[in-house]
């Protein structure tokens, strides 16, 4: 793995903030399929501040993008054990209090990051997501669904990601989050097998 640093610097890297749970008891019993989940956060200087909605944001979103995609999947797959271990996947940005909520978006609505996060976490689905703007601390909860099979229901779950002293009024939290498995005692079907349902079915139904 390539050191750190120099990818941090050139994306203006302040910190990387990793976490992760495992989930031993749900309801009182333990799950069926135990699975660990991590979020990978970077707080970055928005390298957008002072621009006007009118300002092209892909060159800098092109330059910064591939390094945090890089760093972020990095702690992923080191923290639950490699890619074939992963199972689900999600990204976010929150933008601090003087950017734009475009700014967040620039950056994890690429290719430069969704593309490369699908391929190191080798993953073919697209990736859920989740931006917003807000003050130091404020917690987003990032929505995962399967790398792979974006119609398995039992992966259909959340991360909740804080930093908490970012992003300040000048920053980006960046995150890329992943889950090893299902969530707990997962038991509601699958959207590949459910019986067809419309009103008019319905209305049928309980005629």
């Amino acid at each position: 793995m390539p050191s750190t640093f120099p990818a941090a610097l050139e994306a203006g890297i302040r910190k990387i903030i990793y976490a992760q749970e495992e989930v031993l008891l749900e309801n009182g019993a333990a799950p069926p399929v135990p699975a660990l989940e991590a979020t990978a956060a970077a707080v970055i200087a928005n390298p957008w501040l002072g621009t006007g909605p009118e300002a092209d944001l892909s060159d800098e979103a092109a330059r910064i993008a591939p390094h945090i995609a890089q760093l972020l999947t990095d702690r992923l797959l080191a923290g639950l054990g490699g890619a074939d271990r992963i199972e689900a996947f999600g990204k976010a940005a929150i933008v601090g209090t003087a950017g734009e909520i475009e700014h967040a978006g620039a950056l994890i609505h690429t290719p430069y990051f969704g593309n490369l996060v699908r391929e190191f976490l080798e993953g073919t689905s697209i990736i859920c997501f989740a931006d917003d703007r807000a003050l130091a601390g404020q917690p987003l909860v990032v929505p995962l669904w399967h790398k792979t099979h974006a119609a398995t229901r039992s992966h259909y779950q959340t991360a909740t990601a804080r930093a908490p002293d970012a992003p300040m009024p000048h920053e980006i939290v960046v995150i890329a989050a992943a889950s090893t498995g299902p969530r707990p005692h997962a038991r509601i079907g699958d959207r590949s097998t459910d019986r067809p349902v419309t009103s008019t079915i319905l209305a049928g139904a309980s005629a």
